[in-house]
């Protein structure tokens, strides 16, 4: 029989592997599916790849890969009826009746109620050959080896955890000794932005001298212009922390100079250099912020879960839950939301099998198939079962024990999302608002040149900015995707009782005696939406009228409405002292919604505009004392001794240039540094700002300042919104490669990109347009033949059905817990984590974002 087994293994023996270190096994979940090895047909895992594939997707990949070979895992589950002799073994005893294997369970189990045996085997493919496992005797020593890693490997996603942890601890070398000047800067709790363009995220604040800038352009959807990065170039100043990370423990840091996430142990004091002292801010117990105000989160927290209420629980299709991770409730309920949405459904689920099939040979890491699984997993009902008859006999029998379905665990999906992702990688409790734009930018990069679901949230803006002064204005639009309301406190409906509650802690604070009982603002929705509506001040308003700086206002309209509006409440906020709170408000936030007042109206008669010109760009003068000090002239011989080394002309040029003609040597280390730069090979442009006059901006755009080529992270990022390729390269150089203004740029320039972007349309599918005529149409979706020089939008009515909500429990969304309301088929469910009840009492009043359905025009 040996001899049997080893012959019939010959010609698959090419095939099998031995786990090496940084291998991924899978074997507690299916790549396609949320089956393991508790299904009904338990788990195959390839023993080349190491994947896990179900009973219904195992022959896939078979017949793409070839793979014949894989080991069969087995989890048979029992609850143990109570016996005293049983009883009285230990719990391991009663636990492993077989040789156990290392696997997550995808439900948790009582060990004194539960026992499970575990069973693997070979399969051999076509033809389901099984050998049962261990069978060392009779399988080849390499088989044998192979089959024992696979099952005492540890736990794909414990492997990720541990080397997330190995990476968070590296404390930066520049840590101990970081040189912090006394330039007399305080950073205050909001209103950041960068201090080089206008961007107000993604802001780092340098620790050495203070400086708030911005970062770069990410993959998930964080943006800023690079001058961070920038700034360490010109300066050699090592760390900076991410200004919104700051919490009692800890901050993301970024090394410059080792080029990684670091640690700073004495970041506490490195902040308080610039007023920020976070030693004060507020202590967190097993997750969860605690307050002054802990009566009024534990009402909170009753009312926004239903507490108390026989809630009635519902299964099927799209009554599925997600399983929390671990402070991963953020993630379930916005895939809960964007899966009850058709757009959704429709690109993911109804092309289910096309992205299966067409999937990459390793699934877990394609976004459209993790999607796919997810979304089918809700909606399929094959993870939310009800009881059997006889299950619920045993219940009422037994009280203690409760039917809950498994719900799906949406570990494989979260581990792709958050890769590189200094937040959502972490263990940590995120913002859902953050993690659903996330989402959505995920989306959009992942959708070229297909359906494209985030396209029923997209939708644009127009900004009016008027000079006070000359009385002229701008209008300008910008794509966007979610409202942010704000909650004006002064407008509460109990302002007399606020204030009393007030002066009674402020008395209670002062004489130590205990809190009052804590009241909560009532809000009116229309204050909400007045509050968002009203001009805002522009700070550092530069008037081209006036070619100075002066006084500006804001206000904000829709240019078109979106399919699905997105609605979220701006509850969160920082104190003076830096420490972050939520304000405990309730909104009477309706069900139906009409906006079409907020329709953009665009130039009105009798408006006069401000003249198209750019602010001049003005230099520090550490920056040009430095301009001034480059030659005047390039050393040609030494450019061409760096050229015969076999470097471009160009780069060879540039490298001299700004060495200062010191040598080939130092120009050779230049090129060295910045060879990987996307614009090495250039040509040399030579700086026409270095003479700070007026004869600096002849054109309406100004100078072209150095390294004007566009990086293609920008160029990615407003193709991938719809704008062709030539156009974006076109508003980036006309910017200074500033991606908000070039966005700007592209609304004001509509007319001069249809030359330039014949040969991007001609494989591009149409752009809708919803700005061309944006108070005549009325249809959901724009006809492809309007002008497509603006991004994708669906724009319609703005009457509008409130479907679901998220709602936040907690004092900061560093903590706490969310759970949503969708609802389905005229009831309003409640979605937390794997529970999936029908409401009684949906909180609308206390959620935190909101989501609206178009109403038809009907």
């Amino acid at each position: 029989m040996a001899t049997d087994l080893g012959e019939l293994l010959v010609p698959y023996m090419p095939t099998i592997r031995v786990p090496r270190t940084g291998d991924r096994v899978f074997k507690s979940e299916c790549a396609f599916s949320f089956d393991s090895p508790e299904s009904e047909g338990g788990l195959y895992v390839c023993m080349n790849t190491f994947l896990g594939f179900g009973r219904e997707h195992v022959e896939r990949h078979y017949r793409k890969t070839g793979q014949s070979v894989y080991m069969h895992l087995k989890r048979h589950v029992k609850e143990v009826r109570f016996t005293p002799a049983l009883h009285c073994l230990p719990v391991a005893d009663r636990m492993f009746t077989s040789s156990p294997v290392d696997l997550e369970l995808n439900r948790d189990f009582n060990g004194e109620d539960y026992e499970y045996e575990d069973e693997a085997k070979l399969v051999i493919f076509p033809d389901h050959f099984e050998i049962p496992l261990p069978n060392i005797e009779e399988l080849p020593a390499l088989v044998t080896i192979a089959c024992d890693a696979v099952l005492n490997a540890p736990s794909a996603y414990k492997k990720q955890e541990l080397e997330s942890w190995e990476e968070e601890i590296q404390v930066s070398r520049h840590a101990r000794s970081l040189r912090q000047l006394d330039n007399g800067v305080r950073i205050p709790p909001s209103g950041w932005k960068c201090q080089k363009c206008e961007m107000r995220e993604n802001l780092w604040l340098n620790l050495t001298d203070g400086a708030v800038l911005c970062g770069k352009w990410f993959f998930d959807g964080s943006g800023g212009n690079g001058h961070a990065l920038e700034h360490y170039r010109a300066t050699n100043y090592p760390l900076a922390v991410k200004l919104d990370t700051i919490t009692p423990d800890g901050a993301d840091i970024y090394s410059f100079e080792e080029e990684e996430a670091v640690l700073d142990p004495h970041i506490s004091e490195h902040l308080s250099h610039f007023g920020i002292d976070m030693l004060q801010m507020q202590n967190r117990t097993n997750g969860h912020h605690t307050d002054n105000n802990s009566r009024q989160r534990v009402s909170e927290w009753e009312v926004i879960q239903e507490s108390g209420m026989k809630l009635k629980a519902v299964f099927g299709s799209g009554y599925t839950g997600i399983k929390n991770l671990g402070n991963s409730c953020y993630l379930g309920t916005v895939m809960q939301v964007l899966f009850s949405i058709p757009d959704f459904q429709r690109m993911y689920v109804g092309n289910l099998q096309r992205i299966f099939d067409y999937s990459p040979l390793d699934p877990s890491q394609d976004f459209a198939t993790q999607m796919a699984k997810l979304g089918h997993g809700l909606l399929s009902g094959q993870y939310s079962k009800p009881p059997m008859k006889s299950e619920l006999i045993e219940q009422v029998m037994k009280e203690e024990h409760k039917h809950q379905q498994k719900g799906a665990s949406p570990r494989m999906l979260k581990a792709l999302v958050s890769r590189g992702h200094p937040e959502f990688s972490s263990n940590r409790q995120q913002d859902a608002h953050e993690f659903l734009l996330h989402m959505i930018n995920l989306v959009e990069r992942n959708s070229a040149g297909s359906e494209n679901p985030s396209d029923a949230f997209r939708f644009l803006v127009e900004e009016r900015i008027q000079c006070c002064q000359s009385r002229r204005v701008r209008y300008t639009q910008r794509v966007d995707y979610c409202i942010q309301l704000p909650a004006p406190i002064e407008a509460a409906t109990n302002r007399e009782e606020l204030l009393a509650y007030e002066a009674k802690r402020k008395d209670a604070e002062e004489n130590m005696r205990s809190p009052p009982e804590p009241v909560r603002a009532r809000i009116p929705f229309t204050a909400c939406l007045q509050a968002f509506t009203e001009p805002d001040n522009v700070p550092d308003f530069w008037s081209s009228a006036l070619q100075a700086k002066s006084a500006g206002i804001k206000t904000s309209r829709f240019a078109s409405f979106p399919e699905y509006l997105i609605l979220q409440i701006k509850k969160f906020t920082f104190g003076v002292d830096w420490v972050p709170k939520k304000l405990d408000l309730a909104i009477d936030v309706p069900d139906f919604l009409d906006l079409s007042r907020l329709r953009a109206t665009g130039l009105q008669a009798g408006e006069e505009e401000l003249p198209d010109l750019m602010p001049p760009i003005v230099l520090p003068e550490d920056t040009r004392g430095m301009l001034n000090q480059l030659p005047k002239k390039i050393d040609e011989a030494a450019v061409m001794q760096l050229a015969e080394m076999g470097f471009p002309v160009e780069a060879c040029r540039k490298a001299v240039y700004y060495t200062g003609n010191m040598g080939p040597e130092m120009a050779f280390n230049w090129i060295i540094a910045h060879m990987e730069e996307p614009d090495f090979a250039e040509p040399l442009t030579l700086p026409s700002m270095i003479d700070p006059g007026p004869s600096t901006s002849d054109s309406p755009m100004g100078a072209t300042p150095l390294g004007n080529s566009p990086p293609e992270e920008s160029i990615a990022i407003l193709t991938s919104m719809g704008f062709p390729r030539a156009h974006s390269i076109h508003a980036l150089k006309a910017t200074n490669n500033n991606l908000e203004r070039a966005l700007d740029w592209i609304f004001t320039h509509p007319e001069e990109e249809e030359s330039d972007a014949i040969s991007d349309m001609a494989d591009t599918e149409p752009n809708d347009n919803a700005f061309s005529n944006a108070n005549s149409h009325s249809d959901s979706t724009l006809s492809p033949d309007r002008d497509t020089s603006g991004p994708r939008v669906k724009d319609g009515p703005g009457r509008y059905e409130l479907f679901a909500f998220i709602s936040h429990m907690g004092a900061s969304t560093m903590s706490g817990h969310y759970v949503c309301h969708i609802k389905k088929e005229g009831r309003w469910v409640i979605y937390n984590d794997h529970k999936v009840c029908l409401s009684e009492r949906p909180p609308k009043d206390l959620g935190y974002i909101y989501f609206y359905h178009r109403l038809s025009s009907s």
